[in-house]
């Protein structure tokens, strides 16, 4: 079997004294789609955090093509090839579309070559249309397009996405959906928080279900009909 992309045992976080993830463990294979389920406060998006080495503390491991990166930085970890979409996105909004994928560091990418604007546009016209307009100018589903093409722009090839698709109009769900088909043929690594099952589930290779900072269940898309009482369970909260 090869070396998962992405390989998390036993995973603590914290944020002060608030104990969020309880020994988080999980693997995500190369050119796997992955998605995070649970209720809202589960410790979703701190896992994503903590993957980053975003939160405040956090011990176990974290694996990146089978090296240990617990201990690293934020930016190593990035170096590692690993980008991260916030669900706040993060654009620079005083600057253009065009300046915004010119700002990110251009990493050394695993793909053998980092995706250029030429590329972006292809995958996302609006962007191209849009792209001498300022962040403070671009709709919720631009910005939204925008986010994510700035990591493209990295050279990173596992990305964590943090709710991209919430409250966008239904075209630009369709849109993100195309994309991540496209990112997932180009052999892309994606882990991805959502709560929009009905936007993930047909994207999925696997599902993973977290409660309390907790996994519960975890299972391949084709298992997904024996567990849908329990993902009815968690879209009704």
């Amino acid at each position: 079997m090869a070396t998962p992309a992405l390989e998390i045992t036993d995973l603590h976080a914290w944020y002060g004294e608030s104990h969020i993830l309880h020994g988080i463990s999980m693997s995500v294979q190369p050119g796997q789609v992955v998605t995070l389920l649970g209720r809202n406060g589960a410790g979703r998006t701190t896992t994503l955090r903590a993957i980053m080495g975003l939160t405040g503390a956090r011990k176990g491991s974290i694996k990146i093509h089978g090296g240990e990166a617990i201990a690293l930085s934020p930016h190593r970890v990035a170096q590692l090839g690993i980008g991260y979409c916030p669900e706040e996105r993060g654009i620079f909004a005083s600057l253009t579309a065009e300046e915004n994928l010119r700002l990110p560091p251009l990493l050394k990418s695993r793909r053998g070559k980092v995706m250029s604007e030429t590329e972006i546009y292809a995958m996302f016209p609006n962007l191209a249309e849009r792209r001498h307009s300022p962040g403070t100018r671009l709709s919720g589903g631009e910005q939204q397009m925008l986010a994510v093409a700035r990591i493209l722009r990295t050279g990173a090839d596992i990305l964590l996405l943090d709710e991209i698709s919430e409250g966008l109009a239904p075209v630009i769900v369709q849109a993100l959906a195309r994309m991540i088909r496209a990112l997932k043929a180009q052999g892309f690594t994606i882990l991805m928080v959502e709560q929009n099952f009905r936007f993930a589930a047909p994207l999925a290779d696997h599902f993973i279900v977290i409660e309390h900072g907790e996994v519960v269940l975890s299972f391949p898309a084709a298992e997904l009909p024996a567990h849908q009482a329990k993902m009815d369970e968690l879209l009704s909260v």
